[in-house]
């Protein structure tokens, strides 16, 4: 007797859990294992919504299967417990299916058979936990006051793709069947019939994936067109791109040569140019740097991305909080200087914690009093006030972000 092969689809989703549940990111885990699995646009749907839906609800899955565990079990099998409790309890998938398909899992080495049906079969409810750890919900009630409940419901739900498209990305991608809808501004929510990589959009350089909130950012400098522009900790060089399409001369700063090289081809791929350059940005720098606009998106706990990035909920504590606003403390105070006297500091975060925001200009603003305040352009995302910057609003696939503009003294 043959063992059933395990469903393709369950199959990539339980690797990548594995390997998320071993401090992997879920977006670059799932898009290699996909591209090596060749799935079906259908199957590989499933495989992302498995991996996307079991971290969303992970806190409430994995207290619903603790009692029914003893002992340590190893990550592998835990991925499969979790992604068959994800189907059992929130998706509906009938229990017998449920139960079948995941012990074919388990026999195929992802843990023992007899452990992942015994646990399977006696899941009944999701037990009444929060989606987020106390101290975390407590942030984005600070952040968000009456919102807070409909930003926190709405990490459970699928992100939206979003993506900048010129005219030609719209027609391109409704011509090969996808659905672009209207988001903000020239960033559109889009349904894919095909993956993003082989669509004509894409390999001409007419779309990018970047959260409305992200793109604010870019946003909240003003006119840019003509203008030499520092982006600050630029990491993968979206920023610097969306700058560049909008007519900047970018320089983009980071310190992770690693980041360089993906970040040139992208933006090759969209016809643009940018220079990068790899410096440690909280040491001093060469004054003949500096510019009269400069972004910093400084490195964050990412809480405001938890809708499209739910695995950092697992992982982020009060204690990275601090350390990433010790170091984006540093990062402010070290760039100010390449901020050329009467021009534009803008600082972005993708957080919602008071410490890596409003905390963060405030102690800014004391310690350089030839800054000020300076009223933010429209950003055409929702936005709420947040000290002297703005949040914009966690709701709708919009990401968190704490933004604020400054201006140097003449």
């Amino acid at each position: 007797m043959t063992t059933p092969s395990p469903n393709p689809a369950r199959e990539v989703a339980a690797r990548v859990l594995t390997r998320v549940l071993g401090g992997a990111y879920a977006s670059p885990e799932l898009d290699r294992e996909l591209k090596r699995a060749r799935l079906s646009t259908r199957d590989a749907g499933l495989a992302t919504q498995l991996v996307y839906g079991t971290l969303r609800h992970y806190r409430t899955l994995d207290a619903a299967l603790k009692p029914l565990l003893q002992g340590a079990t190893r990550d592998s099998a835990r991925a499969v417990l979790l992604a068959g409790a994800y189907e059992k309890l929130v998706l509906g998938t009938p229990p017998h299916a449920v139960v079948n398909e995941y012990v074919d899992l388990a026999r195929g080495g992802f843990g023992p058979p007899g452990l992942v049906n015994a646990v399977l079969r006696r899941l009944e409810d999701l037990p009444p936990v929060s989606a987020l750890p106390s101290w975390l919900a407590t942030e984005v009630h600070h952040a968000y006051g009456e919102r807070a409940n409909a930003a926190i419901a709405s990490l459970l739900e699928p992100q939206p793709t979003w993506l900048r498209l010129t005219q030609g990305g719209v027609g391109a991608l409704r011509g090969e069947g996808c659905e672009v809808e209207d988001g903000y501004g020239d960033v559109y929510r889009v349904s894919l019939s095909r993956p993003l990589g082989v669509t004509t959009a894409f390999m001409s350089g007419w779309a990018q994936p970047i959260n409305p909130a992200s793109f604010a950012c870019v946003l909240a400098l003003g006119e840019v067109d003509g203008e030499r522009v520092l982006d600050l900790a630029g990491g993968a060089g979206i920023k610097a791109a969306m700058l560049a399409s909008r007519g900047a001369s970018v320089t983009s700063i980071d310190s992770a040569e690693k980041k360089v090289r993906p970040a040139r081809q992208n933006m090759g791929r969209l016809h643009l140019k940018a220079e990068f350059l790899t410096l440690d940005l909280t040491q001093p720098q060469d004054p003949a740097l500096a510019a009269s606009k400069v972004l910093l998106d400084a490195p964050c706990s990412g809480s405001g991305t938890l809708r499209g990035h739910p695995e950092i909920a697992l992982r982020l504590n009060e204690q990275a909080v601090r350390e990433a606003a010790a170091l984006q403390a540093e990062l402010l105070d070290g760039c100010a200087a390449l901020v050329l006297p009467g021009g534009t500091f803008v600082y972005s975060v993708c957080s919602i914690s008071p410490a890596e925001g409003p905390q963060q200009i405030e102690r800014f603003l004391a310690a350089h009093p030839e800054f000020s305040p300076a009223p933010l352009p429209d950003l055409l995302v929702p936005t709420i006030q947040s000290g002297q910057g703005v949040l914009t609003v966690m709701d709708g696939g919009v990401d968190g972000f704490f933004i604020a503009r400054m201006q140097r003294q003449a």
